[in-house]
């Protein structure tokens, strides 16, 4: 690990807030999307993907481009990052969203008739503040389930026998595709860092619900790596696909 890695990761979750969960307010908070909530979520989870895939191709090179702490975690336990530069990773993308969320709240706040309380800033939450009502229950499994989907893509398509070409692509729409189902569930964090940092400026709610955002999607980052250890026995080095047989010419 060195600076620049971490640099990067704080860079690039602050990067990742400031775009997608300002896409996320814009819809939701300032009704950008007019009343149609399917254009907000639609917006939103492209956004997410979007910024991600740029982080991918822009950063990755630097750092992996992890800036989640359940990717990081996942790459801890499946052993392809050493412990101590996990936690300057887990450091460095709390910073980072903290960040990010301040330099969102800095712009959007400077806005008439802004308040935390009825624009918000972009939080995830269940209960009363989920579209649907979702529980608490319901939202740790979903957070668990959507988490797990997601990192796992990340473990597989950045193996070193895999296309890195296209691995950006993959991870930008495998993040989108869990956004669409789960922000009328619980906003979707797939991400505690992502969901950190709108919350301390928020507070509330946010905050006093932020465990299960921060608790969940490393669960599921664990259970993306044993998926993957599974899967994949050989690592790095399993073949993306098989090759193809030899045909004798007569």
């Amino acid at each position: 690990m060195n600076s620049r890695s971490l640099f990067a990761e704080l860079l690039g979750t602050a990067a990742l807030v400031f775009f997608a969960v300002g896409t996320a307010t814009l819809s939701f908070g300032f009704k950008m999307t007019g009343t149609s909530t399917s254009a907000g979520v639609v917006t939103t989870a492209l956004a997410f993907g979007l910024v991600l895939m740029v982080l991918v191709y822009a950063i990755g090179p630097v750092s992996g481009c992890h800036v989640n702490p359940a990717v990081t975690i996942a790459f801890l336990v499946a052993r392809r990052i050493a412990l101590r530069d996990a936690i300057g990773y887990w450091a460095a993308q709390f910073v980072g969203a903290i960040a990010g969320a301040a330099a969102l709240y800095g712009v959007v706040s400077s806005t008439p008739h802004y308040s935390t309380s009825t624009v918000g800033l972009g939080t995830d939450g269940f209960g009363k503040h989920s579209m649907i009502g979702l529980d608490a229950t319901g939202a740790f499994v979903a957070e668990v389930v959507l988490t797990a989907l997601f990192v796992f893509v990340i473990l597989a398509v950045t193996r070193r026998a895999s296309n890195a070409t296209v691995a950006g692509l993959v991870i930008g729409f495998s993040l989108a595709l869990v956004h669409l189902v789960g922000i009328p569930l619980d906003g979707t964090s797939v991400n505690p860092a992502r969901s950190l940092g709108p919350a301390v400026f928020v507070g509330g709610a946010a905050l006093s619900q932020l465990w299960l955002f921060i608790v969940a999607p490393l669960v599921g980052g664990v259970i993306a790596a044993v998926l993957y250890m599974a899967l994949y026995p050989k690592g790095e080095e399993e073949a993306t696909v098989q090759p193809a047989p030899e045909v004798q010419v007569a």
